[in-house]
């Protein structure tokens, strides 16, 4: 069964984070990039399990925060974002079948239209967009949703 990483890329959301890593609970680790937060960002996230380390805001650049990660699938979310139930539970249900490919796209409700975005790829995976995997065209969809927060 592959394992998953979820990170999250941090600057001051101590209001947010609680909620964020609390809902990852099909993630095998919760890895949290803090980027200088100047509240209790880093205190409330190690509260409720994640692992946090605080890098330079360049690291989005290079990457270089997927040596911390344990696993070789990684998820990446915000921290005013949450799993829905059944995006939770479609992630339990990817953990137990093989994956050929490489990346796996979800639905991000907010007060906008629904989008799509890639958010699930392997540690090789090459194409970024800062803090997160490019979206591809060839990426298969998860059923559920990324819900995000406009306000904590």
């Amino acid at each position: 069964m592959p394992g998953i990483t979820a990170i999250l890329h941090t600057k001051n959301d101590a209001l947010r984070i609680a909620r964020a890593v609390e809902s990852l609970r099909p993630c095998d680790e919760v890895l949290v990039i803090d980027h200088g937060s100047a509240d209790e960002t880093c205190a409330v996230a190690r509260r409720f399990g994640a692992r946090v380390i605080t890098v330079p805001a360049e690291a989005f650049e290079t990457r270089s925060f997927l040596v911390d990660a344990l696993h070789d699938w990684i998820f990446c979310m915000q921290p005013t974002e949450s799993l829905s139930e059944r995006l939770e539970a479609s992630l339990l249900e990817w953990k137990l079948a093989p994956h050929p490919q490489t990346a796996f796209e979800v639905f991000i409700l907010e007060e906008r239209p629904p989008k799509q975005e890639t958010r699930l790829v392997t540690r090789a995976h090459q194409a970024w967009d800062g803090w997160k995997p490019l979206t591809e065209s060839r990426s298969t969809l998860l059923d559920g949703h990324l819900l995000r927060m406009a306000l904590p």
